[in-house]
């Protein structure tokens, strides 16, 4: 791809700033009651974001709707932006965005429609799953190009990341993000969500149920040892981050046995 420079009026991929704050602005409004309207978002550890670069910091997070849980993430990311702690009380927040924010999102996902460009305009960095496409397993390489764009999008700011890649709960993490991560060397920022499956459809755009507490915590960053971790370590600690490991899957069904 041609390389760029961010510059005061277009980010580093030429997506032009007015129009990406005015995107986020829209959404932002009109995604607002779901987190702290008929349904609520509670908020843990964003005391953690406080001191982070501005740069090269990569959020990895488990997934339960294709696009809920990134519009509650942006709330979040630009209320930290703006001072506010564990709260998105203040939409305030919404005129200030944090327009150097980016996240992973799927080829086959993000290409249905007007709306979706929107979405992509406003951060997407999309890629070509390698293990699946159109509800079939396949076995494709992974697109070089693909990486170079999330090293640009690291380059310029935060990016987040769904190691899974899928909303199903406890599938297993993909290595591609272990890739990342020693080509990198990101700060690396967990986040654990829950809720989000119990009050929207899968998309995320339709509301299923009124009256549910979402939940979003952010964990201190890991740290990995590049020399003596390989890669099945690394991703372990990561699953284990974000509570979608095996031991997390045997404690939820027990306690859902009680």
């Amino acid at each position: 791809m041609k390389k760029r420079k961010s510059t005061l009026f277009q980010d580093i991929f030429g997506n032009i700033h007015v129009i990406k704050r005015s995107l986020i602005f829209i959404f932002g409004c009109i995604s607002y009651n779901r987190y702290n309207g008929f349904n609520k978002l509670k908020l843990k550890g964003t005391e953690e974001l406080l001191d982070l670069p501005d740069r090269n910091v990569l959020f990895v997070s488990n997934h339960q709707t294709y696009f809920a849980d990134v519009f509650a993430m942006y709330h979040v990311f630009c209320s930290v932006k703006n001072g506010f702690v564990n709260t998105i009380k203040n939409p305030i927040y919404l005129f200030n965005p944090k327009i150097n924010l980016y996240y992973v999102a799927a080829k086959e996902t993000m290409s249905k429609g007007w709306l979706t460009k929107l979405f992509t305009y406003s951060g997407a960095i999309i890629i070509k799953r390698t293990w699946r496409e159109s509800g079939k397993d396949i076995n494709r390489p992974v697109d070089i190009s693909e990486i170079t764009r999330i090293g640009v999008a690291l380059n310029d700011g935060w990016l987040i990341t769904f190691p899974q890649g899928t909303t199903t709960p406890f599938a297993p993490g993909r290595r591609g993000v272990i890739h990342i991560i020693r080509k990198f060397n990101p700060v690396v920022i967990p986040i654990v969500i829950d809720g989000f499956q119990d009050a929207y459809d899968k998309k995320g755009l339709k509301i299923k149920e009124k009256g549910i507490l979402q939940k979003m915590t952010f964990k201190s960053p890991l740290t990995f040892d590049f020399e003596k971790e390989n890669a099945d370590q690394m991703l372990v600690k990561i699953m284990d981050a974000i509570e979608q490991s095996p031991r997390f899957r045997t404690r939820k069904e027990k306690s859902s046995l009680r």
